[in-house]
């Protein structure tokens, strides 16, 4: 990536960080840039841990793998939920500690479970008793939490299929983990993705505390409450303060369970996507037809180099320009690549100034949850999201 100041462009909100609006504005960029800002990420983490209370944070490093984030939480006391042996090699290199590292991925390589044991690694995830056999053979005597489905989830992105069993085969699997010699310490779910008021997390809650109390009563003397993500960022729809929040998931845990487990938090994007930027170009507006209502405006960033998640439309992302407050109209976002798949908002057109011209500069807000990590490496030759941190 290459930087140069650029003295004579004012930032386009005063609701952006002050330290982000100077970044942006004093300097061009050659390519799509994700600006972070470590310092926002500090202060997030602070507004959650103020609500979770005795809760411990382990972020979840898939949501931005920038080392310098990782840094940053480590300066802080943060632990780390890891899904791969990269991640974890990720964490140590920054200074974690391996006790604060969960392999949070309930499908795992043998060889990289044998490697997280073999750097300090001692909690590991599971849904299955093929992957309680596999931890048994490599990780021996290690702690075990099983992740239940959750079936009610109101949030965004449910997660409710491909990770997680049902609360009686999580009943038979804590009984297999002490037959394996496992250590099994707790259950985790995660409520889905973007559940953007703390009241929907209740009859997840729910469901998690009837099989918490049906596995105390039958002798298992469960102490880890692994409550996952699910915390939200802001996109446009409101959602409430990440103090408040967190605070009330954590008081309905307490309604719910009569001994109040040990908790840990596994927050993502309600971390760090309101830490970052993206700085991109307009490449090309364009109609159709005569006959068009929405004009068509591409970018130099699309689905395939940073914004997978406009998947489905599911994240609606904040556009700003340096022509916002005059006439707008109606337009299909889409990106550079030569992929007709790589359309981010058409089924909701976007509204963007009917003067936007090619070589205009768009800043994508809240953007520092999956962007870089979902950003593909050299589709179409275009390459992947640059990131500059501040």
């Amino acid at each position: 990536m290459t930087m140069q100041h650029q003295g004579a462009f004012a930032p386009f909100s005063s609701a952006m960080p002050s330290s982000l609006d100077a970044f942006i504005a004093s300097h061009t960029f050659d390519r799509p840039t994700v600006v972070l800002d470590t310092s926002r990420v500090r202060a997030q983490y602070h507004r959650l841990k103020a609500g979770l209370g005795r809760a411990h944070i382990h972020y979840a490093v898939k949501a931005n793998p920038e080392p310098k984030v990782i840094a940053a939480l480590v300066a802080e006391g943060s632990g780390f939920d890891a899904a791969s042996r990269g991640e974890i090699e990720l964490c140590l290199a920054q200074g974690a500690h391996p006790s604060l590292i969960s392999f949070g991925n309930t499908v795992k390589r043998a060889s990289d479970i044998a490697y997280a044991h073999s750097v300090g690694v001692r909690l590991f995830a599971a849904d299955s008793a093929a992957e309680l056999q596999k931890i048994a053979d490599h990780a021996p005597h290690a702690q075990v939490y099983i992740r239940l489905l959750v079936d009610v989830s109101e949030a965004d992105w449910p997660l409710s299929r491909k990770f997680g069993c049902d609360g009686p085969m999580a009943l038979e699997l804590l009984t297999f983990a002490r037959v394996l010699g496992l250590e099994p310490v707790g259950l985790s779910f995660h409520v889905g993705s973007q559940t953007r008021r703390a009241e929907m997390w209740a009859a997840p809650l729910e469901a998690i505390s009837k099989t918490w109390h049906a596995a105390q009563a039958q002798g298992h003397n469960l102490s880890l409450l692994n409550i996952g993500g699910g915390f939200p960022a802001f996109y446009g729809e409101a959602i409430e303060a990440p103090t408040a929040y967190a605070a009330n998931v954590m008081a309905q845990i307490d309604t719910l369970f009569e001994t109040p487990p040990r908790v840990m938090a596994e927050p993502g994007r309600g971390l760090v996507a309101e830490s970052g930027v993206i700085v991109a170009e307009v490449l090309l507006v364009s109609q159709k037809s005569a006959q068009d209502t929405a004009r068509w405006v591409y970018l130099d960033i699309g689905r395939f180099s940073g914004l997978a998640e406009t998947e489905g439309e599911a994240i609606r992302y904040q556009l700003e320009t340096a022509k916002d407050g005059g006439a707008l109209g109606p337009c299909i976002l889409a990106g550079p690549s030569c992929d007709s798949a790589d359309v981010m908002y058409e089924k909701r057109p976007v509204m963007l100034p009917l003067n936007l011209v090619a070589g205009d500069r768009v800043l994508i807000r809240n953007t520092g949850a999956y962007t870089t990590t979902y950003s593909s490496v050299g589709f179409n030759g275009f390459p992947p999201l640059a990131v500059c941190v501040i």
